[in-house]
């Protein structure tokens, strides 16, 4: 079993693939027995991930011995290849590519080859997680200068100038393209523009117990709990719109959960979305 390649299983898939995910893409590589690209593939890219020393890990998935998995991630041929970064699927291709074409599609989700950028990630992330912020932001300026088409630091430093309520410098980050991160900055983009619903709660609050039935009410105070950062409040407070009346203003109350879902893509928010997909699902059905 080598440090850089090793077969996973649906047991151990989240300490082996999730976790690390969030400091090194992990390529996953869904192959068969029976499959003879995968024969091509599979060998290739295990020599391919002790050459890279890291810079990417190599999860193999049997998918016969686990169809929840591959069934999971939506593979409908192998080999099939799935990139996961930091909560993401990043990338991906099917069939057995050669070395070529596999090396350049490495190349575009490997960590660098000097892992300087990637430790002041993982500084500035330590230091968010210790509410220095400020100090955060310039550890982060400071990876983008050292690796500048590197999308993923800038994101991270919008979300710091997020959290410090610098939101016009972070709308102007995200003015950039980010092709290579596109879903990770449209999420950021509905998040940001989440704040342009901020108002003062307690009038909202004070309104609707007068009036529960205020649906136009209750969906500006969705608004302005989710510009608090209050997102389980502001998805039961659109949800209730949708529970007593789901044709509110052309749905509005469901557009407004749909909106939320987009801003609180990623990771952190994964088990909150899912909670009020079902909930959303179970009122409409």
């Amino acid at each position: 079993m080598s440090e850089f390649a090793f077969d996973v299983s649906i047991e151990n898939f989240e300490a082996q693939v999730l976790i690390p995910a969030d400091t090194v893409p992990v390529v996953v590589d869904f192959w068969a027995p029976w499959c003879q690209p995968c024969q091509t593939l599979k060998p290739m890219l295990e020599k391919l991930a002790e050459e890279y020393k890291g810079r990417f890990l190599l999860a193999k998935v049997n998918s016969d011995e686990n169809p929840e998995l591959a069934q999971h991630f939506g593979v409908r041929s192998i080999p099939s290849v799935k990139v996961l970064f930091q909560g993401q699927l990043v990338d991906e291709f099917n069939g057995a590519l050669p070395e070529s074409q596999v090396r350049e599609f490495l190349d575009r989700i490997a960590l660098p080859a000097g892992p300087e950028h990637a430790d002041l990630r993982q500084v500035a992330a330590g230091l968010v997680a210790e509410g220095k912020l400020e100090e955060a932001l310039a550890t982060l300026v400071q990876a983008s200068q050292a690796n500048p088409q590197d999308q993923a630091i800038q994101l991270d430093a919008v979300e710091v100038l997020m959290q410090l309520g610098r939101n016009d410098e972070a709308k102007q980050l995200l003015g950039g393209d980010y092709a290579n991160e596109a879903e990770r900055a449209n999420a950021l983009r509905a998040r940001l523009a989440l704040l342009d619903g901020a108002a003062d709660i307690a009038p909202l609050e004070a309104k609707l117990a007068a009036n529960a039935d205020d649906h136009a009410t209750r969906l500006e105070l969705s608004k302005a709990y989710a510009a608090q950062g209050r997102f389980r409040e502001a998805l039961e407070a659109a949800l209730e719109v949708v529970r007593r009346d789901r044709f509110f203003d052309q749905g509005a109350g469901r557009a407004a959960i749909l909106s939320l879902f987009e801003a609180l893509n990623g990771e952190q928010y994964d088990d909150l979305v899912r909670e009020f997909r079902r909930k959303l699902s179970a009122t409409l059905n």
